[in-house]
């Protein structure tokens, strides 16, 4: 096959939502379909769409009292079929309007050409509409909205999920022949949801543990593939026995796959070499492929191994015994998992034959330890039975994988309160530290204080200055991230023991420019790290007479201050009129304030609101591409500035202490000003090289004396005494 089998395939693969072909069964005989793969769904399940009717109107044809609406499936109707055998869910949105002075008489036509008379949101049997099931009719004595034979268009709609009945390939409908009927009917797209082959697995927990299948039927063409995950240093994946003739699939070393067989020319082996171990306790890929011309073998990415056939022998595969997975002919059989293994397009049910077989297992634990990477920004993976699953519950993404930004809009005045402690409950409550802890909490009881923290969100904005984020305490302790009337952005700790808060500040950065920046902030004990965007981490570290816990945190606020008690000058300054723009991915430690707003749990509880607040994804994510190191970048600030001054820069932060700071506006700007300066100097000395380029002498080779000759012949004549003879012979005449 030259597609993959499904959209769970390509998933895996590191696609993205898209239009793909695959081809679902395999190398079998039926061709590939053109789908849409939705790959951002959550459970990691994949839609696949087949664009149909759209509201297409019912017009008579010849007078005939129905009218048939193909669906125009009949060319793929076989391969649909075959995609309905791996998929575990299928639906078909179907809507019908009608328009009518008597009552219709209408039926659509399923897989096998069966007629069918129920409707979108009912059931097999029962001859109903949605509106019939939950008693919502336009007229109370019908099951249908269409039978109410109004002078009105009414419509029916809803899913039909029936499987064994879909897809629809024909809509029939009747009674629109006389004055005044008429009817409209939109068949959906088709939504295929999972994939049960690609995760249909078994493992051998034995190395005499096997399954065994009816003899493998591949005489002139044998196309085999499966994924096998092991710890084992060898082991025999499948192996099915002729009179002389066999097949083979076995892990022969560490690092070494086999395919081998017999068809009546002697025994060809094809062997893969990997250069890393394949006993690593992940998935690796196997497909094997044999017909009269030749053979192959390939492991992951891996080259392709070929062999060609003899051009003369046989070339009949002919076996006879059981087709045996796992084990064979007494030989040491496989440890470890195998899943979704295919033998001539059709998919081996490896955990239906497990659930019978001493020594085998239905499906196979361990998918996190191959594709837990997938789980991103701290998501944690989850096994399931027949694969996993991202828990994105800690963070402050959602998605399949969790990477999907939970941001809003913020408009002038709004604010967002998130309580660390439950109404009703004590700072000493258990629950509001399991809130606050961290993955490595430090968290001294009984006053809940923190010895470190770690805060990230990302946040666009045109308007300054105000205040991002602010967490209040029970005592006089806080933080905030603020951005000053100019457009820096400033970090504010006070946590006790100094008369002034400690201030970071980003000088040289206009961060209300309207772009998505990041911001992250985390800090341990008496050293902060802050990185902005995809710029090198800075750290800081608060003065020695500052205390080093944040004690007893009360509240976090997004976009405005709502605390009663005294505030911070700078703070109450910024307060007014509020933040406004987008805030978005929010995390402080494991708590995420804007998703429990927006996506209802339990910690839901915890959140307060004023004004409405709107999801969005207009904070998402900044410039992907980091920019080059100060070293290696020659347009580097840092790289200028230091060849032209002694004093060094620290672009793009500079973000000191105020205390200690120093404005070096100044030098920079008489750096660009220098830059200029011999730039215009360097092009002004071309220019004046090229207007005089052509002034000067030159030589040439005319002959000497020749300013005095008659002619140009005579002057060459008087320069070179040997010439005459040239001309001499040159005067020669043949006749021929």
């Amino acid at each position: 096959a030259i597609h993959e089998l499904s959209c769970e395939a390509y998933k895996h693969l590191g696609k993205t939502t898209n239009y793909y072909w695959i081809d679902p069964d395999g190398s079998g005989a039926l061709g590939p379909l053109k789908v849409y793969c939705n790959m951002t769904v959550a459970n990691l399940c994949s839609f696949v769409f087949f664009q149909i009717v759209h509201f297409k109107k019912v017009v008579l044809f010849k007078k005939k009292k129905i009218q048939h609406l193909s669906c125009s499936l009949q060319l793929w109707i076989r391969s649909i079929n075959a995609l309905w055998s791996t998929t575990s869910l299928m639906h078909h949105n179907f809507a019908f309007s009608f328009l009518a002075e008597g009552n219709p008489y209408t039926w659509w036509v399923g897989k096998a050409n069966e007629k069918h008379y129920y409707w979108g949101g009912s059931g097999p049997g029962i001859q109903k509409c949605a509106c019939g099931i939950e008693r919502n009719c336009t007229d109370p004595k019908y099951y249908c909205n269409c039978d109410a034979d109004y002078k009105q268009w009414r419509k029916d709609t809803g899913m039909l999920s029936y499987k064994e009945h879909l897809p629809v390939s024909q809509v029939v409908v009747g009674d629109v022949d006389r004055p005044g009927s008429e009817a409209k009917v939109s068949v959906g797209p088709v939504r295929c949801q999972g994939d049960r082959n690609y995760w249909n697995a078994a493992s051998f927990v034995t190395s005499s543990s096997y399954l065994h299948f009816s003899t493998f039927q591949g005489e002139t063409s044998a196309d085999i593939s499966f994924y096998f995950k092991t710890s084992a240093s060898d082991g025999v994946f499948l192996e099915n026995l002729g009179n002389t003739d066999f097949i083979k699939l076995e892990l022969k070393s560490a690092t070494e796959v086999s395919f081998s067989f017999d068809v009546g020319n002697g025994p060809v082996e094809i062997v893969v070499r990997s250069p890393s171990q394949l006993n690593d306790d992940q998935w690796h890929r196997v497909n094997a492929e044999r017909n009269v011309k030749q053979a192959s073998l390939q492991v992951d990415q891996l080259p392709l191994e070929v062999r060609k056939a003899p051009t003369e022998g046989h070339t009949r595969l002919e076996l006879y015994s059981q087709l045996y997975v796992g084990a064979a002919g007494g030989q040491r059989g496989f440890l470890g998992c195998i899943r979704s293994l295919r033998m001539n397009g059709v998919t081996l049910d490896l955990e239906e034959r497990a659930k019978v077989t001493p020594g085998v297992k239905p499906g196979c634990s361990g998918h996190c330890t191959s594709y837990g990477m997938y789980c991103a920004n701290g998501g944690k993976c989850v096994e399931k039975y027949n694969g996993y699953s991202c828990d994105c519950s800690k963070t402050a993404y959602d998605g399949p994988f969790c990477i999907k930004d939970v941001g809003a809009f913020f408009e002038e005045g709004m604010w967002l309160r998130y309580n660390f402690h439950s109404p009703g409950t004590s700072m000493k409550d258990l629950v509001s530290r399991t809130l606050l802890s961290s993955t490595d909490p430090e968290i001294t009881a009984p006053d809940l204080n923190l010895n470190k923290e770690e805060l990230s969100f990302s946040f666009s904005t045109t308007k300054s200055p105000c205040v991002l984020l602010y967490i209040s305490s029970y005592t006089q302790d806080f933080m905030a991230v603020l951005v000053k009337p100019a457009g820096n952005l400033q970090i504010r700790y006070s946590l006790g023991g100094t008369k002034e808060p400690y201030n970071i500040d980003i000088d040289h950065r206009n961060m209300a420019n309207g772009q998505p920046h990041t911001v992250n902030i985390t800090r341990n004990g008496r050293d902060i790290v802050l990185q902005l965007d995809h710029y090198p981490p800075t750290s800081y570290s608060l003065p020695a007479a500052s205390d080093i816990q944040f004690n007893s945190p009360k509240a976090l606020f997004l976009g405005k201050v709502i605390e009663i008690g005294k505030i911070d000058q700078d703070i109450y300054k910024y307060n007014t009129p509020g933040f406004t723009g987008c805030l978005s991915r929010v995390q402080f430690n494991q708590i995420a304030p804007l998703k429990a707003a927006l996506r209802p749990t339990n910690a839901s509880s915890h959140v307060h609101i004023k004004g409405e607040l709107v999801e969005s994804n207009c904070g998402a994510s900044p410039l992907t591409i980091p920019p080059m190191s100060a070293a290696t970048d020659p347009w580097h600030l840092d790289s200028v500035f230091n060849s032209l001054f002694t004093a060094s820069a620290d672009f793009p932060y500079n973000g000191q202490a105020i205390g200690d700071g120093v404005n070096r506006n100044s030098a920079i700007i008489g750096g660009v000003i220098a830059v200029v300066i011999f730039t215009i100097l360097c092009t002004l000395v071309f220019l004046i090289r090229y207007m005089f380029r052509h002034k000067g002498t030159y030589h040439t080779n005319e002959a000497k004396g020749a300013e005095s000759a008659e002619s140009a012949d005579a002057a060459i004549m008087n320069n070179d005494p040997n010439f005459t003879e040239t001309i001499d012979e040159s005067k020669k005449e043949w006749l021929i």
